[in-house]
């Protein structure tokens, strides 16, 4: 009688793979192919090891690297060869403690389809149960206290599931086997209904209540996936109104929730890109034109031509939204300039004087993380810009070009705040923790970094930090014992986070346009052409440097700005241009015209950032500023509204400098001449442009490069990336820019952990 072959593999697979329902699916295949053997969660992701027919074993490897469920992503399978060795049945078995910790987190997904069925089918059992989940959405990153990702290591570890919950989570063929936030209405977390003063107010059904509130016109905080939010109708001109007067937030819009695509189609014109993201697993804000007529009350985005727009990402988004009847403003619940509450006793601390009802639940959430925000840009990729990142999209790796032979944490910038932890090939760029301008902000900061030391097992033996030495991230970094540390310039970290996400670590030319940045040469910079990669930088160029008066307050007030450009034109006079005159006081334009021809507290700077903010004040947009960027952002608005192609005023590169003397003088005389706002923005926008792309091209070529990256701040502007992208193109040059990331500070930590991996790389 012949023996038939067998064949036995153990096989390691890596990536994002644990808490997606990746063993149940490992489970289905090996019952499917009829193997034998088992599989477990470990601290580097799964184990498992099959036998049986060689080629089922064959056709099962090529399945779990091909076939993996939505969430998970498989980046190898590494198998070995073992001897046979028989038996039966297929087993998922218990995870081993005590390992270094490697595996990846997923990311929170927003509700599958499947889920959502659930939740509307009035003959399911979890018929309008806020926080259905399972394998495939609900929340990961938000509830994980450590690895390997089981259920005592999360925030549902004090919720003991039901006779019927803990069957589908033992029965490998149900799409909640070991779905670790798996509950119903019996066992798991649970709303309640609290008042302005945290009272609990008793209600039969808190979420009606809630419903009830929002319609009449009231402000509720909302306890979500990673904090809370602000929610009142976005028609209600009343409630918008207060909400923004009681959060202190003069101007900035606010985000925005539909109830589904249609309801976001009446707010904003979206293009087919913009839907995709919409609907995306990550439920990101999309920043789309809004539709003219869109039912929002005026007061959710004073002044803006766009709406930030997402879709429910959770099952109680779904059911507030869908109860309401309409769009509702869903913003970060914090006051001005403070990170978003998460815990519910900070909440009612914090919220009581804006909300007046907090919808609450049970369930805690241990990493406090905002929502993401993006634009759709047509720069050739497929990928977002990214202005935010963060739920949806963290914590997802980011490989390292250059493998690091010691563990690194790096501190970030000041603004837009993140940090990175990084190993081996591998980095973890944070959550966005915001501006380090209170102990609140830092606290969180300190707090993320502690933890993602632990979930990813990083014990950093170098600290990564900016140059700047007033940066509270640096002093954080320098202060850290036991470390060594390591200082890497702003902008090299700009331009080293675009090229490494990319797979590159150099040389390429680097645009880098920013509001401010510390400089080699203890200047402001802020608009860069940087030629190098990972291992170093020469500043090849950059824009003309002009007086910041009064220095920080030169941010706060662009017509600081205006008057400092004129100064360099020999235009500043005794008192403002016209269009300020109402604004400025001449008396106070003359103290800061002495300060620029002086010098006293005024740093020279050669940002970009502040050249945009001096344009808008000589264009009337914007005197002074409540939010960062907020003169730019107007600008590029006004650009926009002009309309089709311009001339571009003249901006050229001369012995390394980007004399923006003669843009800014061109600028002066059309709106002398009787030009309009918009049209002199539109040409302002068409000279940066077009002047970047013939100093790129001239200084690339020099170099024999043809790579450019675009990156800093200002690059959040779409109009001047996508015409700096074509016109750069039309040079015969690759252009990257950041996707991944944010062009903004968001992305300043991964470029400081590049640097210094090839400062302390393997190869």
């Amino acid at each position: 009688m012949a023996v038939v072959a067998r064949r036995r593999v153990r096989a390691r697979v890596e990536g994002v793979v644990q808490g997606v329902g990746f063993r149940p699916f490992v489970y289905r295949t090996a019952h499917e192919l009829d193997l034998i053997g088992w599989v477990l969660n470990d601290s580097r992701g799964v184990e498992l090891e099959v036998e049986g027919a060689p080629d089922a074993v064959e056709t099962f490897l090529g399945r779990i690297a091909t076939d993996a469920p939505p969430l998970a992503a498989v980046e190898r399978v590494l198998a070995q060869e073992l001897a046979p060795a028989g038996g039966s049945g297929f087993a998922i078995v218990a995870s081993p403690e005590g390992e270094e910790a490697q595996a990846l987190i997923a990311p929170d997904a927003a509700t599958c389809a499947d889920c959502l069925a659930e939740l509307l089918d009035p003959a399911d059992r979890r018929h309008r149960y806020p926080f259905i989940n399972c394998t495939n959405c609900g929340p990961r990153f938000t509830i994980v206290r450590g690895v390997p990702y089981d259920r005592p290591l999360t925030t549902m570890s004090g919720f003991r599931m039901c006779a019927a919950c803990q069957a589908e989570y033992g029965d490998p063929t149900d799409r909640r086997f070991h779905a670790q936030p798996n509950a119903c209405a019996d066992c798991g977390p649970a709303l309640a209904l609290h008042g302005s003063d945290g009272a609990p107010i008793a209600a039969a059904d808190p979420l009606g209540a809630a419903v009830h509130a929002l319609r009449d016109g009231q402000v509720v905080a909302v306890k979500g996936l990673g904090g809370y939010h602000l929610a009142c109708r976005a028609d209600h001109g009343g409630a918008t109104a207060v909400l923004r007067e009681r959060k202190h937030r003069e101007d900035k819009p606010f985000a925005l929730m539909a109830p589904d695509l249609d309801g976001a189609r009446q707010l904003v014109e979206l293009t087919p890109a913009e839907e995709r993201l919409l609907l995306g697993r990550e439920r990101p804000v999309v920043i789309a034109r809004r539709r003219p007529g869109a039912p929002v009350a005026s007061a959710v985005a004073p002044g803006s031509p766009d709406l930030g727009v997402m879709l429910p990402y959770t099952p109680l988004h779904h059911l507030l939204a869908m109860d309401a009847g309409g769009a509702l403003v869903m913003t970060s619940a914090n006051v001005s300039d403070e990170p978003i509450a998460y815990e519910d006793g900070d909440a009612r601390e914090r919220l009581r004087a804006i909300a007046d009802l907090f919808l609450v639940h049970d369930r805690p959430i241990h990493t406090r993380t905002d929502d993401s925000v993006v634009r759709s840009v047509s720069t050739g990729s497929d990928r977002p810009l990214m202005v935010r990142r963060s739920r949806g999209y963290v914590p997802s790796s980011i490989d390292l070009p250059v493998v690091t032979s010691v563990p690194l944490l790096a501190y970030g910038a000041e603004l837009k705040s993140t940090f990175c932890v990084a190993k081996g090939s591998r980095a973890w760029v944070s959550h966005h923790i915001g501006d380090l301008a209170n102990w609140e902000t830092l606290r969180s900061f300190r707090e993320g970094i502690e933890h993602f030391e632990t979930l990813f097992d990083v014990a950093p033996a170098v600290a990564v930090h900016d140059l700047h030495p007033e940066y509270l991230s640096t002093k954080e970094a320098l202060a850290r014992e036991g470390v060594e540390t390591f200082g890497v310039q702003h902008h090299h970290a700009h331009l080293a986070a675009c090229l490494a996400e990319h797979g590159h670590v150099g040389p390429a030319l680097g645009v880098i346009y920013d509001g401010t940045g510390y400089g080699t040469d203890g200047t402001v910079w802020g608009g860069e052409l940087l030629a190098g990669g990972a291992a170093g930088f020469d500043r090849d160029g950059h824009l003309w440097p002009v007086r910041m008066p009064g220095g920080e307050r030169a941010v706060r007030e662009p017509w600081r700005m205006a008057c400092a450009w004129l100064s360099e034109l020999g235009r500043a006079g005794s008192e403002p241009p016209a269009v300020l005159a109402g604004q400025v006081e001449p008396g106070r334009w003359r103290q800061v015209a002495a300060l620029c021809a002086s010098g006293v507290a005024s740093p020279t700077t050669t940002s970009a950032g502040r050249l945009f903010d001096g344009v808008a004040a000589l264009c009337g947009v914007r005197a002074e500023v409540n939010y960062e960027g907020q003169a730019a952002v107007e600008l590029e608005a006004l650009a926009y509204s002009h309309g089709g192609r311009c001339d571009p005023y003249p901006l050229a590169l001369r012995d390394g400098i980007l004399d923006a003397r003669e843009t800014v003088a061109a600028v002066v005389a059309d709106l002398e001449a009787g030009a309009t706002p918009a049209a002199v923005a539109a040409r302002f926008h068409a000279a940066v442009a077009h002047g970047t792309a013939v100093a790129s091209a001239g200084l690339a070529g020099g170099r024999g490069l043809d790579v450019v990256a675009l990156s800093g701040g200002v690059f959040q502007n779409r109009l001047l990336l996508e015409s700096t992208t074509e016109a750069l193109r039309g040079a015969g040059l690759r252009v990257l820019r950041p996707e991944r990331l944010p062009p903004n500070d968001g992305g300043i930590a991964y470029g400081q952990a590049v640097v210094a991996a090839a400062q302390y790389g393997k190869s």
